[in-house]
């Protein structure tokens, strides 16, 4: 699976703990991630992430591009909903990607913890099978 990780500054470090502890199943997986947050996942983890730019700088929308393309099949968001970010509506617009194109997408420790053991039991391989077909949105 292709799997984005994504946080804003005050949840960086939830991230990186995060991921740390589930770094033996985000390793079966293939990862990307916006600028900093990459990197601070990688120095935590070893793990081989493609990094994009900085979420101000457009990496929301390289990995909303990802999506929009069918080749990104989870996306982890720890978002910090008491800051105003001034890319907010690069932002949305992720979010709003993630539900036209039904990719599931976690966007604080809760919902990490359901999407990450969905993906340790096979729950979302059913991805691999809109892949295959060249679905993208159910069409």
């Amino acid at each position: 699976m292709n799997i984005a990780l994504i946080a804003h500054d005050e949840k960086k470090n939830d991230l990186v703990q995060f991921v740390t502890a589930y770094q033996e199943i985000f390793k079966k997986h293939t990862l990307f991630a916006t600028g900093t947050t990459g990197l601070r996942i990688n120095e935590a983890t070893g793990l081989s992430i493609t990094r994009y730019q900085s979420g101000p700088l457009g990496g929301d929308q390289q990995i909303g591009a990802k999506i929009a393309q069918n080749q990104m099949d989870a996306i982890f968001f720890f978002r910090d909903p008491l800051t105003a970010q001034p890319h907010e509506p690069d932002v949305t617009a992720l979010v709003r990607l993630c539900d036209v194109y039904s990719i599931p997408l976690a966007t604080n420790m809760g919902t990490a913890e359901l999407l990450i053991r969905g993906l340790e039991l096979g729950l979302i391989d059913w991805r691999n099978i809109v892949k295959e077909n060249g679905e993208v949105n159910g069409r």
